[in-house]
């Protein structure tokens, strides 16, 4: 119980979503750094098209809604994945990858 502790504290975020990169499955560090990305593209996209409504060019109008799909149907997609598949812990992932505490998995399974 002592070293599973350790390893929650021991991990930061930044190494969380390198981790999430690097292991199958998606924990949920990575998870918070793709909504705060999908947030961040979704300000800029709402500008843009604020800014191509406000220059009347309908082409710009047409290319930048498109954008807007295709970044909402991306989110759409990523959560519905997420939604079947689940988040799975960062230990999880560190055993994985050969990385983690090998006693902790064995005191678990035992």
């Amino acid at each position: 119980m002592e070293a599973e502790a350790s390893t929650k504290e021991r991990v930061s975020s930044a190494e969380a979503v390198m981790l999430g990169a690097l292991a199958p499955g998606v924990n949920g560090a990575t998870w918070n750094t793709l909504k705060m990305a999908f947030l961040m593209l979704g300000v800029c996209l709402a500008a843009m098209l604020g800014l191509a409504f406000s220059s009347r060019d309908s082409s710009l109008i047409f290319h930048v809604a498109f954008l807007v799909l295709i970044a909402a149907t991306l989110f759409v997609l990523l959560c519905g994945f997420l939604a079947e598949t689940g988040l799975v812990s960062v230990e999880h992932q560190m055993q994985e990858i050969g990385i983690g505490n090998k006693d902790a998995g064995k005191s678990k399974s035992n």
